[in-house]
């Protein structure tokens, strides 16, 4: 163990500070075939050989190893593969960099940023990215500007460490503003957490600030101070920066003797060689699933006592992660388990103690096996469990019960609830451009400079401008209109519910298009529906370049994950609220000159077969399953779906019962309940037609409760009790 660790340092994945309740079939020591180990091992703590190799300025890039040390500090090496094949000595020259800024709850403050589009004009391709994960892209730096870029962003307010590496990287929130207790309270924790499991080397500093600190206060941190909407209803934690600089570090170095803490003096909570893998967290409040909650290594859920008014704690979920590698079953997309309730006093011990979970028992030996999710599924939730537990020092108590899931993307106008408004702007594939008579890039900056709005990203690529006064709405729109954006009534549902990663022609691990395709998809998809009598229907739809799922294919109702030159994996069945349940492959190698002739008879299936209008493809595709479907395509006769024509248009009152938000009340109910009209356990059932269960499941999660107590909730007031 000793080669593996630091100086000082007792505890790691080759010394676990708690042991395995089981068996996993690795122990941390055979590590020749992952080189990343041995690169982060040499690495210094995040310094070498990045240092040395960024002090020269002759080169355009960097080496295999000094990549892997600066994917911790929020940046990848990038080249442009249009010129691979058609031009080599373009393509040699094409060398830059990619850089991803840590933005806690999607958030950033408007002088940050201008500074960041400003950058995107001078020093990149001119335009900016906003990931699925709310976080901003800028793309295009060229080495010899990085460290300006890096450092501007830093004395900004902002930063890129957390961007990205083997750390716990952005932590997701809902992105709508609310003036909202629950909704306070998931902001608080996700800025509180995102300092509290921030790497502590000074490696970022002495790379690219000369190792002295800018003064400048981040801007989550503000936040912390002064409260993350226009009127704060939560206490903060701290009065002023120091406080809250001391408070954080106290708690991130707290040390019970149970694990937690390496004994690295550089390193206290992650040792030398950081985590196995990437590490995603996200916070939200009961019912609204925004963030994609079952995709994260830790998924918070704010419980709020039953008046909604003081903050209890926050149910845990754990080990969710999308990405898998083609033909090598064991990788796989997974969707996170339920772990208990934690007190709120204990989130911040208990979310150390599943990090040093994953530290130390994590998979290093197989990096593809390496994130948390392929530890809770070797050990069980409920070793699992017993696991966190030695490392926090006492019991995990059972989850609260909470309401359905919601899949909500903000768009459009919304009241924060402090008498400011809230406009959410679609951003079709999260990619902020002038382009043509479209001049989003332009758009916004016009309308941040005017009135200073703090933006605000959402996990769908879109954007929130914040905190509008009620006397700016029509100016607001009046500047969108002019630089031609599009109403929200103007964009068609298809669009509005898809996601696409980058690709092409930068991303390295790309082995289809996906941004650039998705638009041509979302046609073609369209039109086939209004062909065969469809019009008005619309899924969430997802298209990633390869099978790594930055875009989170595997929880979409239809998903093409690249699989070769314009060939695609296809993919079935997640649930149109992103809850509990990935979608199921169905067909490898699809050509994206077959997609209309592979859809058509699926969707003919589901036009013919569902039980009502309401039920939608994703969850059509997973009650009847894929041998069903591949039985039904293999025997349909191309066109008959074109034949008599009956079209099902789905309404405009259909649509707005699926994508209208959660009320804030539902954010104040822990346990997803109303008050009660009767007394008693319910023993008695009552049988409805389907079209009538499906309109009671909408209207339940429309208003965040259970099904059973909002048909409790109708008889009793019809019945006068």
């Amino acid at each position: 163990a000793a080669a593996w660790f630091a100086p000082g340092q007792t505890i790691g994945p080759q010394e676990p500070g708690q042991p395995s309740p089981k068996p996993v079939g690795y122990d941390n020591f055979n590590l020749d075939k992952n080189k990343v180990e041995a690169i982060k091992r040499d690495g210094g703590h995040l310094r070498y050989p990045l240092q040395q190799e960024m002090a020269d300025k002759e080169t355009i890039d960097i080496s295999g190893d000094s990549v892997v040390i600066l994917k911790h500090h929020g940046s990848y090496m990038q080249q442009d593969r249009s010129f691979q094949k058609t031009d080599k000595e373009a393509y040699r020259q094409s060398y830059q960099f990619m850089l991803r800024l840590k933005v806690p709850c999607g958030k950033m403050d408007a002088h940050t940023y201008k500074v960041l589009d400003d950058l995107s004009a001078n020093y990149g391709q001119g335009d900016l990215r906003a990931t699925t994960r709310q976080a901003w892209q800028l793309h295009g730096v060229k080495k010899h500007n990085l460290k300006h870029v890096i450092a501007s962003i830093a004395k900004a307010g902002g930063s890129t460490l957390g961007g990205c590496g083997d750390i716990n990287r952005n932590i997701m929130t809902p992105p709508a503003p609310l003036s909202d207790k629950a909704y306070q309270y998931a902001f608080q924790a996700s800025n509180y957490l995102a300092d509290l499991l921030k790497p502590s080397s000074p490696a970022f500093l002495e790379l690219w600030l000369d190792g002295k600190k800018t003064g400048a206060v981040e801007y989550w941190n503000k936040d912390l101070i002064h409260g993350s909407t226009g009127k704060n209803h939560i206490p903060p934690l701290a009065s002023n920066p120091e406080e809250l600089e001391e408070m954080i570090t106290r708690d991130r170095l707290k040390d019970q003797g149970t694990g937690i803490i390496t004994g690295d003096p550089e390193e206290p909570l992650y040792g030398r060689t950081y985590l196995p893998r990437k590490f995603k967290m996200a916070v939200t409040v009961p019912g609204d699933n925004s963030v994609d909650i079952f995709i994260h290594d830790i998924g918070l859920v704010v419980i709020m006592d039953e008046a909604g008014e003081n903050l209890m704690g926050y149910n845990v979920f754990v080990g969710g992660g999308m990405g898998r590698t083609h033909n090598k079953e064991s990788t796989f997309a997974k969707v996170a388990e339920d772990l208990g309730y934690v007190p709120k006093e204990d989130i911040g011990e208990a979310c150390k103690a599943i990090l040093a979970a994953q530290r130390d028992h994590g998979n290093r030996e197989v990096r593809a096996n390496a994130r948390l999710k392929y530890l809770v599924h070797t050990l069980g939730i409920n070793n699992f469990r017993k696991l966190v537990e030695g490392y926090l020092g006492k019991s995990i108590q059972p989850s609260v019960p909470l309401p359905e899931w919601r899949m909500i993307d903000w768009l459009g106008w919304h009241e924060q609830g402090d008498g400011d408004l809230f406009l959410g702007i679609n951003v079709e594939q999260g990619r902020v451009k002038d382009e043509g008579d479209f001049k989003l890039k332009t758009a916004l900056r016009k309308i941040v400079d005017k009135y200073g709005l703090d933006t605000r990203l959402t996990g769908q690529q879109n954007m929130i401008l914040c905190g509008i006064k009620p006397a700016d709405k029509a100016d607001i729109d009046s500047i969108l209109k002019e630089h031609g954006i599009k109403e929200l009534s103007e964009i068609s549902p298809m669009v509005r519910n898809s996601m696409a990663c980058p690709a092409f022609p930068l991303c390295g691990l790309a082995q289809s298009e996906a941004e650039r395709a998705m638009p041509e998809f979302n046609e073609r998809i369209t039109a086939l529906l209004d062909k065969m009598g469809l019009p008005g229907e619309y899924f969430i739809t997802r298209i990633t370049g390869c099978p790594n799922g930055c875009a989170r294919p595997y929880m979409a109702e239809l998903a093409f994950v690249g699989q070769g030159a314009a060939m695609y994996q296809v993919w079935l069945g997640g649930s149109p609220h992103q809850a509990g349940r990935t979608g199921i492959r169905f067909m490898d190698r699809m050509k994206t000159e077959n997609l209309e002739a592979t859809l058509e008879p699926i969707f003919y299936m589901w036009k013919t077969q569902r039980t009502t209008q309401m039920e939608r493809f994703g969850d059509f595709c997973n009650r009847v399953g894929m041998e069903a479907i591949q039985k039904f395509s293999e025997s349909y006769a191309a066109g008959t779906a074109f034949k008599d024509v009956k079209v099902e248009e789905f309404t405009a009152a259909n649509k707005m019962q699926m994508m209208a938000p959660v009320p804030a009340e539902a954010g104040k109910r822990g346990t997803g309940t109303l008050t009660r009209a009767s007394s008693g356990p319910r023993k008695q059932q009552i049988r409805v037609t389907d079209e009538i269960h499906q309109q009671l499941k909408a209207q339940a999660e429309q208003r965040g409760v259970a099904m059973s107590d909002l048909v409790e909730d109708i008889l009793a007031k019809n019945l006068s009790l």
